[in-house]
């Protein structure tokens, strides 16, 4: 790990040619931008020549270090798509349970002018709880689209309780990427016409059995190539 000229982190080797459309990647930087319910930080995985951001937020129960996050900012860049992970305050703060959704929203609103700062078609994203705060705010944003990763459709074992009209509220563009054993959601109770990807065995973290019909390489290449493909279908 080494660091660029104004401190940030940059890991070794990072800056290569790449071999997609996007033409390879720049330098990882990372940004702490204030908001009125604390600092979040921005994660900036870079394409050379981008077409679009791709801001992803992580979860309740973990940060930018979750599997699908760190798979799609390494899988985004070279096909062209800047890719800006975004830790909201309370993660940043140390904090191990989240707050309430509307301060979550004002956490990611309050950081949405510095990942539109490149000048950028930005696609608002999140996993678990980060994708709900996507979902609420895209539209109000001027959001891209929206991608949500492993949609909390509804609380384990309570169908009842569900988050569809949030998903269904958006407005633009979405893809749902879920797991199809996902105790939050499996991929058939969706709303009918739910763009919707499923990855064979994985549950809500996109893990999957070691015995299972797919590695978890094999996994998350499913979810990364059709994130890219669907980015691709709806930038033009």
């Amino acid at each position: 790990m080494s660091r660029t000229d104004d401190g940030t982190r940059t890991p070794d080797g990072a800056g290569g040619d790449g071999d997609g459309r996007g033409g390879g990647t720049g330098p990882v930087t990372t940004r702490t931008v204030p908001t009125p319910v604390g600092d979040a930080r921005i994660t900036w995985h870079p394409a050379r020549a981008a077409r679009a951001v791709l801001a992803v937020s992580h979860g309740a129960g973990g940060g930018i270090e979750a599997r699908d996050l760190v798979a799609l900012a390494a899988a985004l860049p070279p096909r062209g798509v800047t890719v800006a992970l975004v830790e909201q305050p309370w993660r940043v703060a140390g904090k191990k349970v989240a707050p309430a959704p509307k301060t979550l929203d004002a956490g990611w609103t309050a950081v949405w002018p510095a990942l539109c700062a490149p000048g950028l078609p930005v696609v608002a994203g999140g996993r678990s709880a980060g994708a709900r705060v996507a979902c609420r705010t895209g539209a109000e944003l001027g959001a891209h689209a929206v991608l949500a990763l492993a949609f909390p459709l509804h609380p384990p074992g309570k169908p009842e309780k569900s988050r569809a009209g949030e998903l269904t509220g958006t407005g633009l563009p979405t893809l749902v990427v879920q797991g199809d054993r996902d105790p939050f959601g499996r991929p058939g109770e969706f709303p009918e016409g739910t763009a919707l990807v499923a990855v064979p065995g994985a549950d809500h973290g996109f893990a999957v059995p070691r015995t299972g019909a797919v590695t978890q390489a094999e996994a998350l290449a499913q979810l990364t190539g059709a994130v890219g493909d669907w980015l691709e279908k709806i930038l033009g």
